[in-house]
This record gives C-alpha cells, sequence and structure tokens, in this order.
C-alpha cells in the first residue's frame, strides 16, 4: 500500500512538473522584436539567428553583442540602438542558443560563439565597431583575432564565471527535472535578483518591461541549452583573456561600471595596465553601465571613437 501511494505521489509530482513547464511555456508566447529598426536573420551553420539593423549603410558599422544569463538577448541595447543609429550602421544579433534565434539542443562552447561572431561579422559587417558585454567580450577578442574588427569596446569583459562543473549541463539539459529546474532559476523573482545583485547600481533603475523580456526570452523552445553551457561554467575559453588582450592589434577600450562585484573594477585596471588600453568608468554602475546608464555611456564612447579616430589620423 506504501508503495503504491509512494509511486503515485511521484507520477503526480511528475505530472504537475510537465504541466506546469507547459503553462509557462505558453504564458511566454511568442517572443517579439524590441529593438527599434529591421529584423533580418542570417543562417549560419543550419542555425537561424536574427539580428536587426538600423542606421544609414553609408555610415560605419556597428555590431552590438549581448551579454550572457538565462534570459539575455540583444533587448541589452534596447535604450541604445535608436541613438546609436543616429552615427553608425547599427547590427544587434541575438546570439545562436538567446532571445529570437533558434535554440538547437546543440553543446554550446566559446569557440562556438567566437566562430559566429567572426562569420557574422564577416558576412553581414563591413569592419565594424564591436561592442561586446560580459563574457561575450571573450567571445569577440578571439574573433577579432582572425577578423577585420575597427575597434572593440569590451564592458566589464571576463574569461571566467564559474568552476566547470559539466553535469549541471548534463542536468540542465534533460526534458522535465531539467526543464523545471531551469523555470525556477529564469523566474521572474530570479532574473530581478540577477539585475539587482550583479546588473544595476540602483535598484529603481530596473525595468519591469526588461524583466518581463528576459523571462519570456528564457521560456522559448529550446531556452534552456545555451544557459545550461553558461551555468556549467563549459562556455568559459580556453585561453587567458589578459594574456589575448596584449597581443591583439585591434584598437580596444575596456568600459567598467565602478561598483561592479561580479567582474570588479580592480580587473579591468588590470587588464588596461597590463594590455596598454584606455578604461572608462562609468560611476553608479556596475555589470550594466550601458543599460543603467544609456547617455553616460553614450557620452563615453562617442568620446573613446574619436579619440581613436584621431589617433589612426595621426
Amino acid at each position: 500500500m506504501k508503495a503504491r501511494t509512494v509511486l503515485g505521489a511521484a507520477v503526480g509530482t511528475v505530472g504537475a512538473a510537465v504541466l506546469g513547464n507547459r503553462l509557462l511555456k505558453k504564458r511566454a508566447g511568442d517572443l517579439e522584436n524590441p529593438l527599434v529598426g529591421i529584423e533580418r536573420t542570417y543562417r549560419w551553420r543550419g542555425i537561424e539567428t536574427a539580428y536587426t539593423v538600423a542606421g544609414d549603410p553609408n555610415d560605419p558599422d556597428m555590431l552590438l553583442l549581448h551579454g550572457i544569463h538565462a534570459g539575455a538577448s540583444s533587448h541589452e541595447f534596447e535604450s541604445l540602438v535608436e541613438r546609436l543609429a543616429e552615427e553608425y550602421r547599427v547590427f544587434a544579433v541575438d546570439l545562436p542558443g538567446f532571445g529570437r534565434s533558434e535554440r538547437p539542443p546543440l553543446v554550446y562552447s566559446a569557440t562556438l560563439y567566437a566562430e559566429f561572431v567572426r562569420d557574422f561579422a564577416a558576412d553581414v559587417t563591413d569592419d565594424p565597431i564591436v561592442v561586446a558585454s560580459s563574457l561575450t567580450g571573450s567571445f569577440a577578442v578571439e574573433a577579432a583575432a582572425e577578423g577585420d574588427f575597427e575597434q572593440l569596446v569590451l564592458i566589464c569583459p571576463t574569461d571566467q564565471t564559474i568552476d566547470e562543473r559539466p553535469w549541471v549541463r548534463t542536468l540542465l539539459r534533460t526534458p522535465i527535472v531539467g526543464t523545471t529546474l531551469f523555470n525556477l532559476l529564469a523566474s521572474k523573482p530570479s532574473i530581478r535578483y540577477f539585475y539587482d545583485r550583479d546588473g544595476y547600481y540602483e535598484s529603481s533603475r530596473i525595468d519591469d518591461e526588461a524583466v518581463d523580456y528576459a523571462w519570456r526570452s528564457a521560456h522559448q523552445p529550446g531556452a534552456r541549452y545555451a544557459p545550461a553551457s553558461f551555468s556549467s561554467g563549459t562556455l568559459d575559453p580556453d585561453f587567458d583573456l589578459q594574456t589575448e588582450l596584449t597581443a591583439l592589434e585591434t584598437p580596444t577600450t575596456l568600459v567598467w561600471g565602478r561598483d561592479a562585484e561580479l567582474v570588479p573594477l580592480r580587473e579591468g585596471r588590470e587588464l588596461a595596465e597590463t594590455a596598454d588600453l584606455d578604461l572608462v568608468v562609468i560611476d553608479y554602475a556596475t555589470q550594466l553601465p550601458h543599460a543603467e546608464h544609456p547617455e553616460k555611456f553614450l557620452e563615453y564612447l562617442t568620446a573613446e571613437l574619436l579619440h581613436a579616430d584621431a589617433n589612426v589620423g595621426d
């Protein structure tokens, strides 16, 4: 009798989890394009990736690359695209496995993303200025070693997130348990906690619409596969970022939030000093200074790009 009760409870729990996962997916609905501009697609190794282009085709190209987390997408640059498009031909892409791009059940890796960035830049843009956030900054650095980039702007770049735990990736990729755990990790309270702890200096600046979009992005079909690799530490590159930046010939500027803790400012200062790079520090900001203070970010970005152009002219 007890065995039947336990079995019944187990079946009921699994059934509830399956039903709950389906309801969350239905509630999320389709993900609309959040950016001003024209949405296009780029097919890469069989993966249909989405990107938005805005601005005059005669202006210099700028490629925007979002960071990596459960609800990541090009929405990260929503407050910047329209204003950047006044001076640049802007390309804001959803990386494979995120946003409106396809999310096949691949084992995602740093090399895969670096090769995607390299190929996208070569096939779609023309010698772009590349703006990349957090871990994606290391993908951009690897791509720049083989690509033709006009300049790199790296926002709190890192090559280390957490120690490798491949079992986490395996667990999150399982159909029922993995989906259920991922839905808990990608709940609205969890996303808001991430933004509050590591993204924004002032919690009052966290936009409800941004949280909602990140949540809906994290509940699209296949949404858990790329974050599963991230959560297991297996998206970290195999190289040392400081060494790569020192050897890189592409002009590079670092941008940091003064109060960043996940990737603290002292690491930015060390990178800048060792690789002889310009470092821009934005006050009252942490990991997402460009999202929390878009006006200040644009002001500094414009100044740095003009400075780089002047140096080229010399």
